[in-house]
């Protein structure tokens, strides 16, 4: 069957859908990240929606200086021919490669420290103080706790382990 796969720059849903149960989103991001490290991004997050009939991976590379349309396309075409022979997929899929856009999902610890005094809404798996959502300017990570500065001025430390989802807030 024909392989469909895309790249250019889209911006990521602001939900999303856990991965079917049929793909090893692990390994594919396993994959996606030895081939980022080849050249020279640094920072990777693996989606996949949709079903076995025709499922979308969605990986979203950056780097300090920004993405730029080659480097999305360097990616997508190593991804396509790993892809290709690994076979995570049965049948055909849509292969995207872009940035994470300006609100980016927080993934890995290191994203907390990096963005600290960006703007972050956090998503709870338990609530604090009745809040499921709470909303502020990230104030860096320690040992597993993830700093945010409300804006009473306030300063939540809050488990990793109960943000469900996390990302950047676009201020203009």
């Amino acid at each position: 069957m024909a392989r469909m796969r895309s790249f250019g720059h889209f911006r990521p849903p602001s939900s999303a859908v856990s991965a079917p149960m049929f793909v090893d989103v692990e390994k594919i991001r396993a994959m996606a990240e030895r081939v980022a490290k080849s050249e020279g991004i640094a920072w990777v997050d693996v989606e996949v929606k949709g079903g076995r009939s025709n499922p979308l991976l969605r990986i979203y590379v950056d780097k300090p200086e920004g993405v730029t349309h080659a480097d999305c396309q360097n990616v997508s075409e190593q991804m396509s021919a790993i892809l290709d022979v690994e076979d995570p997929f049965p049948g055909r899929y849509v292969l995207e490669v872009s940035s994470p856009g300006l609100d980016r999902k927080l993934v890995k610890p290191s994203d907390f420290e990096h963005f600290t005094g960006r703007r972050a809404r956090l998503v709870l798996r338990e609530p604090i103080a009745d809040q499921k959502v709470l909303e502020g300017r990230l104030a860096g990570f320690e040992t597993g706790r993830v700093r945010l500065k409300m804006d009473e001025g306030e300063l939540k430390e809050l488990e990793l382990s109960n943000i469900t989802k996390a990302q950047l807030v676009v201020e203009l």
